[in-house]
């Protein structure tokens, strides 16, 4: 019995990642001025925990990032270029589900 007990706890800890789904959210970063602040940008995006994927575009002045929100969420990605020097809203898409 303990040993069935054990290999549920298992096979549920397994599936504990297809609870979630992966995020994307466009962030407007305005304050990017030169071909190098992408460059900070990145950076400051990919330190934060959750965070999977970053692509900033400098001629766009937008950040795309990859995240997942049961370890981080917008609000920590925005704070995160905010303290780098680059603050970032949200554009109107907001986060939705990757692939959609």
């Amino acid at each position: 019995m303990r040993k069935r007990l054990v290999i549920a706890l298992f096979l549920a800890l397994l599936s504990l990642p297809a609870w979630t789904a992966p995020q994307r959210v466009t962030l407007s970063v305005p304050d990017m001025t030169c071909a190098a602040c992408p460059i900070t940008v990145k950076l400051a995006l990919s330190k934060v925990e959750g965070v999977s994927q970053v692509s900033v575009s400098y001629p766009d002045r937008e950040a795309v990032v990859t995240f997942d929100d049961a370890l981080t969420s917008i609000e920590a990605l925005t704070k995160a270029t905010s303290d780098a020097g680059y603050p970032s809203t949200p554009t109107a898409s907001e986060a939705t589900p990757e692939g959609q």
